[in-house]
């Protein structure tokens, strides 16, 4: 088709046009931008951060470098130019450790200058506070319940806030003159000011214009918006020269962060994450709660530690939430070289749900003695815990509430754990120091007597067709399966006893034994008791006669296993195997032979995993047992 001349010219003319267009495009590059796209109007205190992200600014003149809250870092000018720190004050950079000595009735100062942290710097810690949120299922996104405009305006003003993170841990102090005083050294005071009338806060400043926070047993933590300098002071107390030994000073870190507390602790006493599982005269094992959700889920370090101490000493009295404090003076600790010292720690999968938890297995201990127990998370390493999934991911010490525990006085029970069969059995047992002279060697004895009774019952239920269709089996709710772990669970409880010492107050689920045998010491009980139940079988002698021929041990009180546990056995086998369980009524057979869990978190019976467990603890609870036990006892009354 030919154009006519009209067209040839408008066409010519349209070309000529986009193409001019093009290389205006491509010579001059305009820049155009979207709203959101730029930051929002800050205060005057952000005008810097503003000012370092425009290139072109003429003239020089036109900023304000008169403004107390501009303050530029240039590496050709010092400090003299610029502006200069107040006298006796010491600068703290993002996450320093200060370490400082401290006489009593002195102070340090400290600044935290707000230009020290870059805004990409600031901005990179809030975009990891926003994805620590996320994980944590707290952070709704813009699709859930907020739209685009909203959703932008929310993290550009988080990203306008900064917080500074203060904490501090007293390492050292004046100690008590027992002697003299039953009071705990006073605590150091942190004190903090945000206005630049006061570079010096502290006891002399009055109670205006400054935050005062007194030390928590060796801690503080306090947080505070990062808009402008920051001014902090450690404060020690005057101290009573006839009371404490002044000749000790404070010695204390402090770090300001703004990624989270360096350190912490947990001041929530209505619940403990350390457990203690069961103590001999000389040794205790303690557990954390568990570490995972999932049986999937694998831990290749074990993210805490443990420290403990005699309650009869008073050395980390004022000190019980430091991490630094606990790791110099507590009796049980890690030592300076790195080694663990008096203390084992492992992992360990078990529960219903085979999760995993974390055990501590101290020894040096002495007998007859209440001890308390901290579980710590050391300084450098990642939560791995489902209960501290809210923990800075980076960070210094933190000291979790204590448990309090107590060792056995010298004699019957020898605490065992580790053994191959009966894995899930952890606690103390009727034992004896001459025939077996160590926790392993007993625990080996008792895992070789339970495996052989067990395989003994495992030829029985070969008999029983266990492989065949649903109908044809014995049941139509169980399984061999079930059978097998039930009588695992009932037999590794029965067949080996939980040991409590003699000198135990008499309580209905603590059934005497052995009481004609001598003590260790070569003494026996009181003959009153002989009298009373010496003809009575359930008393002379353990539950099982290999005990009695074997170990020999001398009179202790068993903690009966739980009723459950049988009722489960009998409910879980084919009825042909002939398993029964004692009436409740039954005086002598039921009484003597199992307890009942009371549910109140006070250990009432004994079954595989059970602990000392303080209550709402995550405890470990007998599967399927509860409604079974009530649905049995039931069954047995109407009986």
């Amino acid at each position: 088709m030919q154009l006519s001349p009209l067209q040839s010219r408008l066409a010519a003319s349209v070309i000529a046009s986009f193409l001019l267009l093009v290389l205006y495009l491509f010579l001059f590059s305009p820049q155009f931008a979207l709203a959101a796209e730029f930051d929002p109007v800050f205060t005057d205190h952000d005008a810097p951060e503003l000012a370092y992200e425009i290139q072109d600014v003429e003239p020089a003149e036109e900023l304000d470098l008169r403004s107390s809250t501009y303050e530029p870092e240039f590496a050709l000018f010092d400090r003299s130019i610029i502006g200069r720190v107040p006298e006796n004050v010491v600068t703290i950079t993002n996450n320093q450790v200060m370490k400082s000595n401290l006489a009593p009735g002195a102070t340090m100062a400290y600044v935290f200058q707000q230009s020290s942290v870059s805004s990409r710097e600031a901005q990179d810690s809030d975009t990891a506070s926003e994805l620590r949120r996320s994980l944590n299922g707290t952070q709704e996104t813009a699709s859930e319940g907020q739209d685009d405009e909203d959703a932008v305006s929310e993290g550009l003003s988080r990203r306008a806030t900064k917080t500074l993170w203060i904490s501090a841990n007293t390492c050292d102090q004046p100690w008590r003159l027992s002697s003299q005083t039953t009071m705990d050294p006073p605590q150091l005071t942190l004190y903090v000011s945000t206005s630049s009338d006061n570079t010096s806060p502290g006891p002399s400043r009055g109670t205006t214009g400054q935050d005062a926070i007194v030390f928590t047993e060796g801690a503080v933590m306090y947080n505070v918006s990062l808009d402008r300098d920051i001014y902090m002071s450690v404060s020690a107390p005057n101290v009573a020269t006839e009371y404490f030994d002044t000749s000790k000073q404070y010695n204390f870190e402090l770090v300001a962060s703004t990624d989270q507390y360096y350190y912490s602790y947990r001041d929530d006493t209505s619940e403990t994450d350390l457990i203690w599982v069961d103590s001999d005269a000389s040794a205790a094992l303690l557990q954390t709660n568990y570490l995972t959700n999932t049986s999937d889920q694998v831990l290749t370090t074990m993210p805490y530690v443990v420290f403990a101490h005699n309650q009869d000493n008073n050395v980390i009295n004022g000190m019980r939430n430091s991490y630094c404090g606990l790791s110099g003076y507590a009796q049980v600790r890690n030592l300076a070289d790195g080694s663990t010292g008096m203390i084992t720690m492992g992992l360990k999968n078990g529960g219903d749900k085979n999760l995993t938890r974390q055990e501590f297995y101290v020894t040096g201990l002495n007998a007859s003695s209440n001890y308390t127990g901290f579980l710590a998370r050391p300084p450098g390493t990642s939560s791995s815990s489902k209960r501290q999934a809210s923990s800075s991911s980076t960070g210094g010490g933190i000291v979790f509430q204590p448990t309090t525990f107590q060792t056995k006085p010298d004699g019957t029970c020898t605490f065992i754990f580790n053994m191959t069969f009966c894995d899930q059995a952890q606690y103390a047992v009727p034992g004896n120091s001459t025939n077996f002279p160590n926790g392993t060697v007993l625990a080996e004895f008792y895992d070789n007597f339970t495996r052989t009774m067990y395989d003994n019952f495992d030829k029985v239920l070969q008999q029983v067709p266990c492989e065949t269709s649903s109908i044809a089996q014995y049941s139509l709710v169980r399984d061999c399966d079930d059978c097998k772990s039930a009588y695992k669970n009932w037999l590794c409880s029965v067949a080996i006893p939980r040991c409590e010492d003699f000198s135990q107050p008499d309580r209905n689920y603590l059934q005497m034994r052995n009481i004609a045998s001598p003590f260790a010491n070569g003494s026996f009980v009181d003959q009153s008791l002989i009298d009373e139940f010496g003809d009575q079988l359930a008393y002379n002698s353990s539950r099982n006669p290999i005990i009695d021929q074997v170990v020999q041990p001398g009179p202790y009180k068993e903690l009966l296993p739980c009723e459950d546990l049988c009722y489960e056995l009998v409910r879980s086998c084919p009825a042909s195997m002939g398993f029964s369980c004692p009436r409740p009524r039954s005086e002598f057979s039921f009484s003597n032979g199992y307890g009942r869990d009371f549910g109140s978190g006070s250990l009432s019976c004994n079954y595989p995993g059970s602990a000392h467990f303080p209550a709402g603890a995550d405890t470990l609870t007998l599967p399927g047992l509860a409604l079974v036990g009530a649905a049995s006892i039931l069954f047995m009354v109407l009986l």
